[in-house]
């Protein structure tokens, strides 16, 4: 027969915190941080979206390439000249393309954790108690949509090859302008990052039971898990590089940037 004491249901309950948090250190800082940096960069696009100064030869601002319509806005920033909208479309061009990439960084897992917690509250930080009165995970609407990340990640590996087209391009035509080396770094960061996406590493080889036998797809899955370790740093990265590189271009399309290699 089990003995039951005094403490056994004590045992069962959680702590019983009154305060918010224990924790003595900033733990407001990051989120904070956090909270900046994610809403600058979609005040950027926001304004990049409006703006219409995205080309100046041989560069091609990134928030706008690959431009899909005829309209004037896009003489040169079109792909092997490939204009697919025609000149019906009245919206601003960056939108056809800009859902690709935002909804593949929206989406992306390590994106869900930072805004989660620097907008959402849900939590703040570690061991810090939350607004929220339940937590429903991811199972429901909107959420669940969150699920469609895989195949942004398709989209998004289409788009880095873009950046990268455009950055070669700019090498080949103008490989002593400072913009040229801009936009080669941005392509490379981007690709990174979307090449250290957790889904391109669970489609690379995730669902092998014998790595023996696909001894390519394991090289090539070794070498996105190292990726994969650094996705955070890449994230940051990348966001701020291609927002640099999207203001460089459009400065020297405006005339504010006019140096001898700008």
């Amino acid at each position: 027969m089990t003995q039951t004491t005094p403490e056994a249901p004590l045992r069962r309950q959680r702590a019983q915190v009154k305060v918010r948090t224990l924790r003595t250190d900033r733990w407001w800082l990051t989120p904070l941080l956090t909270f900046l940096g994610l809403s600058s960069f979609l005040v950027y696009g926001v304004w990049a979206i409006i703006d219409t100064s995205n080309f100046v030869e041989p560069y091609v601002a990134p928030f706008a390439s690959p431009c899909l319509t005829t309209q004037a806005v896009c003489d040169g920033a079109r792909l092997f000249g490939w204009a697919p909208i025609g000149d019906w479309y009245a919206l601003p061009p960056g939108l056809l393309i800009l859902g690709l990439p935002g909804g593949f960084r929206l989406t992306c897992y390590y994106y869900r954790k930072s805004y989660y917690r620097s907008f959402w509250l849900s939590p703040p930080a570690c061991a810090v108690q939350e607004p929220h009165g339940k937590y429903t995970g991811e199972r429901r609407f909107p959420l669940i949509l969150q699920n469609v990340h895989r195949y942004f990640f398709y989209a998004a590996i289409l788009i880095g090859l873009i950046l990268a087209y455009d950055a070669v391009l700019a090498l080949v035509h103008k490989p002593l302008g400072l913009g040229t080396w801009i936009l080669v770094a941005n392509a490379v960061l981007i690709n990174l990052y979307t090449l250290s996406c957790h889904s391109c590493r669970h489609i690379t080889a995730g669902r092998l039971n014998h790595f023996s036998r696909h001894p390519l797809r394991y090289r090539a899955w070794t070498f996105v898990s190292k990726l994969n370790a650094k996705h955070q740093p890449l994230a940051w990265a990348s966001m701020f590089s291609v927002m640099g590189a999207d203001l460089y271009v459009r400065l020297v399309a405006k005339g504010i940037i006019a140096f001898p290699y700008a």
